[in-house]
This record gives structure tokens, sequence and C-alpha cells, in this order.
């Protein structure tokens, strides 16, 4: 493709409002462009990494027997109501009425679609397994946009499901899908882990995230210094060998402990260490209230709060109801006193605490020496912290160490959770009625190509692998106005792509140094110069990457090009 005809917007200047450099570079690159907050266009360049990484996508998923299929954008209410997701969803749901009044959804996901298409078309056992999948663009109304591609209004995602007469199919088709994404983000040239996840508002359990290690992840990733182990940070579970302090109980103590909030604040005022204090904090399960008890150097982890009780939604109540309920406001909560009604649970770590502060349930007061046991009484003790560096890792083998990770892919063990609700039934081999099992798996396509950049780039620009570049070579012609110049290297352009080679010629009318500093920026894997010897017949071969410069006669550039590629 000739440059002169691409519709590639370059600029030097780094765009305000991009914070990362997959954002900075992608953008300056003339790769996408923003048409809204969290809604970007993709460019001619763009649009052509994405193509290769949805045929790598295509590639490895019809290699498990997926199907691939496309279902509409606009889903019915009716649909969503059938499973209960049109409430529980959230705000992130992307809701419009039609002209008649009747509400639908803007597809964030597929799972009430596609199994009421698969319950009306499917009645017996001898259709299974089927899995089928799309890639579309999918929309959720993010609270706050940000980081261009990684979480945007508007994104492209590979989605697949896949319906079972038994968990152990299930069990065969998720460990040849997550097979198949460990090979796709391998072709994509990406340094990732799959960790153990929650499955969040798409239910079911069993679930892996594909997180590829970076500094601007979002996600948290604890893993083993000494293993394979990984899980997302919120799923990790705690198994620390908490030992019992041999201290003789000290008297309870009521102290003033004016303004001090935070518990760094009241352990520095108390003069003890954070572990010496513990935190409470009122949560509001579903629609009952629970005071949640740690130790003071440990947070709580909201994830397995809500794990605990089963709870559809769990979140942090106001201080307004949180004074309503216990008298105190935040950092005066404590468990001592606590008004019936109130279920009081507490992590493992703080049944072996001894003579320990914490609030009175008065603003502006603690209690010393609080004991469990004798001053108050938890009703249930369970593991609701987060796990920190330095635990010992859940599988027993090394320490926990933490990553930043970006979250690629996610594979879900859904079980019955939507059949149940949508009735998707099957005849067994008995001839009796059975409810489907289902498995979900995505692959956030668009995510993925702002994740290769993340990883692949130099402080002048982006450094694609070979096989998702938009092109494998970048031909430049440094000066179009000389004929020999010209005429080689359209000569050259002509051959290359007739090899199958794919080419981007720069035939610009530009100064050398733009050629040089855009063809940096764009980042494809081979440049070849045709500059000063063209009489000769002799050009310039440079990777990406290299500082080496290699001239090449025209009649051997071709095999070389090939060898190099």
């Amino acid at each position: 493709m000739k440059q002169s005809e691409m519709l590639i917007p370059t600029f030097k200047e780094v765009p305000a409002d991009a914070e990362i450099k997959s954002h900075q570079l992608l953008v300056r690159a003339g790769f996408i462009r923003q048409t809204a907050s969290g809604v970007y266009s993709f460019l001619p360049l763009g649009k052509k990494v994405l193509r290769k990484v949805e045929d790598i996508v295509r590639q490895e998923m019809d290699q498990t027997g997926a199907n691939e299929m496309v279902m509409p954008a606009m889903q019915p209410a009716e649909l969503w109501k059938e499973t209960g997701r049109w409430n529980n969803f959230g705000p992130e749901l992307m809701r419009l009425n039609d002209r008649h009044d009747r509400e639908f959804a803007l597809g964030a996901t597929h799972e009430e679609v596609i199994t009421s298409i698969v319950r009306d078309e499917i009645k017996s056992y001898k259709r299974l397994p089927l899995t089928v999948y799309q890639i579309q663009t999918k929309f959720r109304d993010e609270k706050r946009p940000r980081f261009g591609l990684l979480r945007g209004r508007e994104f492209i995602m590979k989605d697949a499901y896949s319906f079972h007469d038994s968990y152990d199919s299930l069990d065969n088709t998720y460990q040849r899908i997550f097979d198949a994404y460990s090979t796709i983000f391998q072709r994509c040239g990406l340094n990732f882990r799959a960790v153990i996840a929650d499955s969040g508002a798409m239910g079911g359990k069993d679930t892996h995230e594909f997180m590829v290690l970076s500094e601007v992840g979002e996600d948290t990733i604890a893993y083993s210094d000494s293993s394979d182990y990984a899980a997302n940070v919120e799923m990790a579970p705690v198994i620390a060998d908490y030992q019992k302090s041999q201290e003789s109980e000290e008297p309870l103590q009521l102290v003033e402990t004016p303004n001090q909030k935070t518990m760094q604040d009241v352990a520095e005022f108390l003069n003890h260490p954070l572990e010496k204090g513990l935190k409470a904090l009122m949560f509001k399960v579903d629609d009952r209230l629970v005071l949640v008890v740690t130790r003071g150097d440990h947070e709580v982890n909201d994830i397995k709060l809500k794990n605990l009780f089963k709870a559809e939604s769990v979140e942090l109540a106001t201080e307004e109801e949180t004074k309503a309920a216990a008298g105190a406001g935040f950092g005066s909560l404590g468990p001592i006193g606590i008004a019936e009604g109130i279920d009081i649970v507490a992590d493992n770590a703080v049944e072996y605490t001894t003579n320990v502060s914490c609030g009175a349930n008065k603003d502006g007061f603690h209690y010393l020496n609080a004991n469990q046991g004798r001053d108050f009484t938890i009703d249930t003790y369970a593991d609701l912290r987060f796990i920190k560096e330095g635990d010992p890792s859940p599988d027993g083998v090394g320490k926990i160490q933490f990553a930043k990770g970006i979250e690629v892919g996610h594979v879900f063990k859904l079980g019955s959770f939507y059949a149940e609700r949508m009735g998707a039934s099957i005849l067994n081999d008995q001839g009796k009625s059975q409810t489907m099992v289902m498995g979900s798996y995505g692959i956030g396509v668009s995510r993925t190509l702002a994740a290769i950049v993340e990883q692949h780039h130099d402080e002048d620009g982006m450094v694609w692998p070979a096989n998702i570049a938009p092109f494998q070579v970048h031909l430049l012609a440094m000066n179009m106005k000389k004929d020999d110049q010209k005429q080689l290297a359209e000569k050259l352009y002509h051959s290359l792509s007739q090899a199958g080679i794919e080419v981007l010629f720069d035939d610009r009318k530009e100064r050398a140094g733009v050629k040089f500093a855009d063809s940096d920026l764009i980042g494809i894997p081979l440049r070849i110069t045709v500059g000063k010897r063209a009489e000769e017949g002799i050009v310039e071969v440079k990777h990406r990457t290299g500082a080496d410069k290699t001239e090449l006669h025209e009649s051997e550039l071709l095999e070389q090009i090939k060898t190099l590629l």
C-alpha cells in the first residue's frame, strides 16, 4: 500500500489526555482516534492490526471445534430479566427504549441471547457438546473511561459459549479453550499469566483470567515466587499460620482519641503497631448490615465477604447509615457493644489477637486491651482479608509476590446458572429432562491490541511482533523527486508485493527525517531505505529494533527479506 494513499495522520506531540504508552503511541501513529469519551475509531493501520489479532483468535477457536456466528447488539430486556441481570448488572449496562417504549440493552455480553437460541433449537443430548463464538462490538457504560483502548465504553470482544450435558464435558471444553487462549496470547507475543479469578456479574464458578504483565495494569496478580501458582489478588486465599500471644489479658480501658480517623492515626496516637489494633467496617450485604473486623494491618476483601454470604451485592455502608446503626461514624467503630441484629464477622487473624485496641462506637474514643471472647463475640470467623506480599503461597510452595496485569481474556465455568433461569433443557440418554451446563469464554480483542503495545515499544514508537504488524516491510524512498530513487522504490514495491510480502511504501514528498521518525513511530518490523545508492541498485535494510544496517543489492533483496521475516 502506498502511504500517500492511506489515512495515517501522525504527529509528534503526546496527547494531553493520554496517560499510558499504548494510548499515546496508537494516537500519535495514526492507528486510532477518539470519537467520544471511551469510544474510538480504528483508522486503517489500527484496523489492519485488529484484523490480524482477530485472525489468530479465529484460527485457534476453530481448532477447538467452535462455530463462529453473530448475535445482535440490541438485546430485549425480557431476556435479561429472565436471569435477573437486568437489575443486578448495574449502571454499566447501556439501556434504551424504542419508539414503542420497549426496553433494550446494548450488549455488554451475550449469555442471555445465546441461551435463548440454544434452548429453542437443541432438545437432545445427542446435539451436545456445542460451542459457538462471535467477534463483535460490546458496550459498557464505564463510569470513568481511561487508558485509551484498555477501558472504553465501546470495545471489540470475542465471546464464546459452550453447552453440555455433563460437568465432565464442560471440563473438557474449558481445558481446550484455556489451552487455545494460551496459544493465542503466545502468538500475539505477550508475556502473560493465567490466574484464578472471580466471576463477578457473570455468575458461575471456576474461572481464570489471562493477565498481561504490565505496570499500567489495573489488576494485581498474587503469584508464588517458587511455583506456577497465580491468582487475582481478590481470589487468593490466605493460609497464614497465626500464633496466639502468650501475654496475659489486661483490663479493658476506655481512652479518648480525638480526631484520630485512620488505623495509622490511632496506632501512632496510642503508640502501638498496626497489628495491635482492630479495624471495623460496616457493610451492606444485600439488605442486611454486617460489621466486618480485621487486624489493623489487614484490608477487608469484599469479594471474600460476598462469597461468605453468597450475596448478590456488597458495599460499604454510608457514614450516616453507620452512625444510625452503631452510634459512631468511621474511625470509631468496634465490635464491643454492637446492637442486636447486626452480624459480626471477622478475619481469621482476629481470633489470635490479645490486648488490642478497637473503636468504642463513640466518636473520638477507643478501647485498649480488648480481647475476643471476654469483651466481644464474633459470629463467624473466615478468611476475609486480602493476601499480602510475603504471605505463604496458597499452594504451600514459596512466598507471595505481587505484579500488575492487564486482563485480556477470561474463561468461566457457568454451570447451570443461566440454563436454569431460562429453561434451557434437553432429554438425556434416559429420555428424561435435564438442565444444560454452560461455559463462557471472552477475549478483549481491542484490549489485546493495546496490551501488545504496552509490552512492545521503545522511546521512538511501537515495535510490533512480525505476525501482528500492520505491514511486514516499510519501504522508504528518501527523495521521490529523484528519478533513480523513485524508479527503484516502485520496482521493489511491486516485486515484494507480488511475492506476497505486505509492504507500506512511503512515497510521500516529505523530508527524510520525517519519514524515518514516522517509520519508527509506526513500528513495522523491517525497513528498506532507497537512498543515495539507488542508481547502483543498492538499498539499506534495518530491523526496527536493531542498530545495524545492511546494504543489499536489489537482486538479492527478495530472498534476504523472506529469510529475515
